[in-house]
């Protein structure tokens, strides 16, 4: 899907980036989003580094865009980078439904993952009194949310 996703995102600017250079922000809202062509990224959630992605189609800023909310992660070039750049990443999921539904599945098999891991965890501290044992709630929030945005919350930020 990668050749054809770049494919359709041949009439957007590219942006190029140096490395150490700045994609996305953690904490700003931009409503971009960014396809990446060519090149290494990491993704980074404060000074911690989540992520190194470096296949040609990967995308970025797509939870800021579908959440309306400021980006998550900084995203930040490990060498010199080339993306398309989308400033209106919102209405081109929209005008674009072929790459929204790639993105869908994207964001589907995140989540399994997610689940998936979820549930190991739920199993191994199910007797556990600490905060461990809040896993239960944090799976069965996610498996039946259809609402609103969900906020797990965490030892920093208890909310």
């Amino acid at each position: 899907m990668s050749a054809e996703l770049l494919a359709l995102c041949r009439d957007l600017p590219i942006a190029d980036f140096e490395p150490g250079g700045v994609l996305l922000q953690e904490g700003l809202s931009t409503g971009r989003l960014y396809v990446l062509v060519a090149g290494e990224v990491e993704i980074l959630k404060g000074d911690f580094q989540i992520n190194v992605v470096g296949e040609p189609g990967a995308i970025f800023g797509e939870m800021s865009v579908l959440l309306a909310m400021p980006h998550m992660a900084t995203v930040r070039a490990l060498s010199a980078c080339r993306a398309y750049r989308c400033d209106d990443g919102e209405a081109f999921l929209r005008d674009h439904p072929q790459i929204a539904h790639h993105l869908a599945r994207t964001l589907a098999q995140r989540l399994n993952g997610v689940t998936s891991y979820l549930v190991d965890l739920k199993r191994q501290f199910a007797d556990d009194q600490s905060h461990l044992g809040f896993v239960d709630e944090i799976l069965e929030s996610l498996v039946h949310s259809q609402g609103p945005a969900f906020t797990p919350g965490s030892d920093r930020d208890p909310g």
